[in-house]
């Protein structure tokens, strides 16, 4: 099922290696408000902190396109500087989408977002389960070593619930209008549509963050993990 609220059928493309991907942003000419980002009028409520630039990703676990852009979305998280704070955010159109909200902040609560987040797109996408109401998702996480009923508490948690609220006043504040889209500063709003492809989308999303920099500054060196 393609995801619409407005026409969003491009193809996705993942970057084949990150030496590609950084020769095809210095070629990218400066995006342009309007054309490749939209500057919202009233700001978005970030979290991050003073002197960091958040990024958002706008993302729902049964969209193909999501699924498509995971393995390039994840590379380009890897390489993120130190002052850029990236978080998904998944987006609820209407009611139906609500149990795959919870789902992402249930993971979240237990620290199981990186063990299980392409585990769930996989399930979908790959072995075609529908993961469409809690108990299925209970089910299916029980099925893959997540003990069902910590995950049941985390996902019947007022956290869950109240984050599912948040994702989506943020969604509406960034005016998604299809998905992945990507959120830059509480400011300004890209996505496939508006940049041409995703891996394009990522390249304004850079060319943004360094405008968010204080005049002459670097970016620093992407964090390692310990």
């Amino acid at each position: 099922m393609t995801l619409q609220r407005r026409e969003f059928s491009q193809a996705l493309v993942a970057l084949t290696t990150l030496g590609a991907g950084l020769s095809a942003q210095a070629q990218m000419a400066k995006p342009v408000a309007g054309t490749d980002y939209m500057v919202l009028e009233t700001p978005a409520s970030v979290d991050a902190p003073a002197g960091k630039v958040e990024v958002i990703e706008f993302f729902w676990y049964s969209c193909p396109h999501c699924n498509a852009f995971e393995t390039t979305l994840s590379a380009w998280v890897k390489q993120l500087p130190k002052d850029v704070v990236f978080k998904r955010v998944p987006i609820a159109f209407n009611a139906t989408f609500v149990p795959q909200q919870r789902l992402y902040y249930a993971l979240e609560t237990m620290g199981l977002v990186e063990k299980m987040h392409a585990k769930v797109f996989a399930a979908i996408h790959v072995d075609k389960l529908k993961l469409a109401n809690g108990d299925a998702i209970v089910e299916w996480m029980g099925k893959n070593g997540v003990d069902s009923a910590k995950f049941l508490t985390a996902y019947n948690s007022f956290g869950a619930v109240t984050s599912a609220q948040r994702a989506s006043q943020l969604q509406n504040a960034y005016k998604v209008e299809g998905v992945p889209a990507l959120g830059i500063a509480g400011r300004f709003y890209t996505d496939g549509q508006l940049a041409k492809s995703m891996e394009r989308a990522l390249q304004v999303v850079d060319a943004l963050v360094d405008d968010q920099r204080p005049k002459g500054a670097k970016a620093a060196p992407a964090a390692k993990k310990p």
